[in-house]
């Protein structure tokens, strides 16, 4: 699947600016992992912009309505699975590597993102990883999101968390200015 493909199914079924950024940012840390660990780069950033396509449209019945779409449009049982695995009431298991970096990255972008937001100049080139996980530790901020996922993915992933928070932070740092974080 290319970046376009991928593109066109999810503004296909999402026009929310605030769930289009998250679904950038998602595909940014996808990219740079999959780099990172020598796989295709494509695949992993169409992963991570349709890993919530559905949400908007169908929020009760996400991401299990997601996957119906997708089957009915051609799209691979790797992607799907992957979509599916990333939400974890589904009770689908991650046990490809990069099912492994959605689950890993997708909570942590959004805290991430969250983080940058309350920052005087609104500038993710400001977040540090003790900032991410001060907040983690204030349950008020940020309060549904998930710190436990955040924690569990980087473990499933078996990379040390400051670690995984640095890189998603580079990684979305390079897409800043579509995500709005770079004023």
């Amino acid at each position: 699947m290319t970046r376009d493909e991928a593109l066109q199914i999810l503004k296909e079924f999402t026009k929310t600016e605030s769930l289009l950024k998250h679904a950038y940012a998602v595909e940014a840390a996808m990219r740079a992992y999959a780099d990172k660990y020598n796989e295709n780069v494509e695949l992993w950033g169409s992963v991570g912009l349709l890993h919530d396509f559905d949400y908007e449209m169908f929020p009760d019945n996400h991401p299990y309505k997601g996957s119906e779409i997708l089957k009915d449009k051609g799209v691979s049982e790797e992607i799907r699975t992957a979509v599916m695995g990333h939400a974890e009431f589904t009770g689908v298991p991650r046990e490809t590597l990069m099912a492994k970096v959605l689950f890993a990255v997708d909570e942590l972008s959004g805290f991430i993102t969250a983080v940058t937001l309350v920052r005087p100049n609104r500038a993710l080139s400001d977040v540090q990883v003790k900032s991410v996980k001060k907040k983690m530790k204030d349950k008020s901020f940020a309060a549904k999101v998930n710190r436990e996922e955040i924690i569990k993915g980087a473990e499933e992933l078996g990379v040390d968390f400051d670690e995984h928070v640095m890189f998603v932070i580079q990684a979305m740092s390079k897409v800043a200015g579509e995500l709005g974080l770079n004023p």
